[in-house]
């Protein structure tokens, strides 16, 4: 990928690697994609839109195009992480509200589809002293926040400290990522030109890691 702007706009370049199978190469393609909008005028709008919907309904993390677009732009690595941060929030406000005012058709959906309909009455139970821990603990990993935020709202949870737990959590986790990449971004992308293979994998790893745990760990 070319520089532009004196050499600030940078991001990983594809050096002759080919991929060993249909699954790699599946991975492959969509890091491409999140290179070239990393760098289009439109990142930042793509950037809030996943962020908001991963919050809510999508499966995919912000983090597939956060750590592209903090590489190619390590300057704006900070910027890019609060767009992220405040884009989570305010999508975490409708995952809230999916499980408040939704949870008989949208929001029963989605507990269903991630395991989480069986331990409603636990989790009610677990949410009565300890949702604020549930809260900042699973923001900080792989496993969906938008079961977090429906969850919160099926059990009613103090709206304003969820607000302010999801804040802290979701900006914990995306300003850590900012600071490494604006830290160690030339070191991994010299990495990653070499081991493109191994960082797909580990990320695909990642993502299946998350729905695991969501169905598993209540």
């Amino acid at each position: 990928m070319r520089e532009r702007g004196g050499g600030q706009n940078r991001a990983p370049m594809l050096r002759g690697r080919r991929s060993t199978g249909d699954g790699i190469e599946m991975f492959e393609k969509l890091y491409k994609w999140t290179i070239s909008l990393a760098n289009s005028r439109h990142s930042t709008w793509a950037l809030a839109g996943i962020a908001f919907a991963e919050s809510s309904i999508f499966p995919l993390p912000p983090d597939l195009i956060l750590l592209p677009m903090s590489l190619a732009q390590p300057k704006k690595a900070w910027f890019y992480a609060a767009v992220c941060t405040a884009a989570s929030v305010v999508g975490g406000a409708a995952g809230y509200a999916i499980g408040a005012l939704l949870y008989d058709t949208l929001g029963q959906w989605i507990i269903h589809l991630y395991g989480y309909a069986s331990k409603i009455d636990a989790l009610r139970v677990f949410y009565a002293h300890w949702g604020w821990a549930f809260i900042l603990v699973k923001g900080m990993t792989p496993i969906p926040y938008k079961l977090v935020t429906i969850v919160s709202g099926l059990l009613g949870y103090n709206f304003a400290l969820f607000m302010v737990l999801s804040l802290v959590t979701r900006g914990a986790r995306f300003f850590l990522l900012a600071a490494a990449m604006n830290r160690f971004g030339d070191v991994f992308r010299h990495w990653l030109e070499k081991h493109f293979a191994v960082f797909v994998v580990g990320l695909a790893a990642i993502i299946v890691l998350g729905f695991v745990l969501a169905a598993k760990l209540a």
